[in-house]
């Protein structure tokens, strides 16, 4: 096998091109191809990390609906005042260890978890003001489960 620095250097790098590896269940040298290796990186990646995208929402009335984005949320609720009613949406699609964690300012007296087409066990009814949850995602199961 030639030697990596006796190779010429490529100007671009796309998904289809080839990276030269050492492949050690085999003992020898094989190639992966750049969409492998970006598969790899993100779904090991999402397993290392705790990292949450953060979320905010100021509802300025009872009967708000906030709904949440795709991955790990962390929803910063920050309602103008106490309300009698709202509802938080998760994803409809979520994947298999995503996390939703919620921080409220206010009380809301009659909480909503939508579990948009999932199950949610264990969410809240309401929320005190300066209150917090957590819910996990189990992917086989298609359930929303109360970790904090």
């Amino acid at each position: 096998m030639t030697d990596i620095n006796q190779l010429t250097g490529a100007g671009s790098f796309e998904s289809a091109d080839q990276v030269p590896i050492w492949d050690s269940s085999n003992g020898g040298a094989r190639k992966v191809s750049g969409s492998d290796i970006l598969s790899y990186v993100q779904t090991n990646l999402k397993d290392t990390t705790d990292g949450f995208g953060t979320q905010f929402s100021a509802p300025s009335a009872t009967g708000f609906s906030v709904t949440v984005g795709d991955g790990s949320i962390w929803l910063v609720l920050t309602p103008v005042a106490g309300y009698a009613a709202g509802t938080i949406v998760l994803p409809a699609t979520p994947a298999d260890g995503d996390e939703f964690l919620c921080n409220c300012t206010q009380a809301v007296t009659t909480l909503t978890v939508d579990g948009n087409g999932n199950t949610v066990t264990g969410e809240p009814a309401t929320l005190a003001a300066n209150d917090f949850f957590r819910l996990r995602f189990e992917g086989t199961t298609g359930v929303w489960y109360r970790v904090g």
